[in-house]
């Protein structure tokens, strides 16, 4: 398949390797600018944004939530039949505070808007170490899977197929409008789940909890960072942390 790439951070290098590796056609741009892309670590082809879009058939999009209006011109130009995938979270501390999104409406339902496009919410629920390092073979006992959202099915089918082929199992966790069962401050959430533990995850997500307890785990990094006079939490810490919180 076709793939284009806008945003060559830890999540959208991860996937751009995976996708090379499976034999996939790939293009990779960031959104500030090519000269952005010097010494990372990625595969595909580096572009210009504005060449991103062109003879494709899925757009993967990961970039902060608070950079996604400046791109609405280069997704204006994206062909219909075109899979848009969002694999953003939401992140006060980072993107600033969003209006709507504190007033209750659904992360990715803000992203749509913002983009002009329906969109499919993906790989949004797991860590970038996770997708580098814990990917698997179909069928592998404990396998890790991956909640993907969306209004179309088809479109859902797509994804959730190239999800497998990367080495982890997909859910189809419903609509768009439901896709907050996997942000952050959920059980879902990067909390490294089996497909059937994804599965009861998702049923026990709590909307009106969910800031709370997102919140709550970035308090406990930082406390915990201090204790350890350290830079970050090991990919362990940050796991079993995500699930203590998640669960309460």
């Amino acid at each position: 398949m076709r793939f284009g790439i806008i945003g060559a951070g830890p999540i959208g290098s991860n996937i751009s390797k995976k996708l090379v590796k499976n034999g996939h056609d790939v293009k990779i741009a960031d959104a500030r600018g090519i000269e952005r892309l010097e010494g990372k670590d990625f595969s595909g082809t580096p572009v210009l944004v504005e060449d991103v879009m062109g003879n494709i058939e899925v757009l993967i999009i990961s970039l902060p939530m608070n950079a996604l209006p400046s791109i609405r011109n280069i997704i204006d130009q994206v062909g219909k039949e075109v899979i848009i995938v969002d694999t953003s979270n939401y992140y006060p501390f980072r993107d600033g505070k969003i209006e709507e999104i504190e007033n209750g409406m659904v992360e990715s339902v803000w992203v749509s808007n913002q983009l002009g496009r329906p969109i499919i919410k993906a790989f949004n629920n797991l860590l970038a170490y996770t997708l580098e390092h814990e990917g698997a073979s179909e069928g592998t006992s404990g396998r890790i899977a991956i909640a993907i959202a969306g209004d179309d099915l088809s479109q859902k089918q797509v994804i959730m197929k190239v999800v497998n082929e990367l080495g982890f199992d997909a859910v189809d966790s419903g609509s768009i409008s439901d896709s907050w069962r996997q942000q952050p401050g959920t059980p879902a959430y990067c909390t490294e789940l089996t497909k059937d533990e994804l599965t009861k995850a998702l049923i026990k997500g709590n909307k009106e909890k969910a800031p709370l307890l997102r919140d709550k785990v970035m308090e406990r990094f930082a406390v915990l960072l201090a204790e350890k006079k350290e830079v970050e939490l090991s990919h362990k810490d940050v796991v079993n942390l995500n699930r203590e919180i998640y669960n309460s």
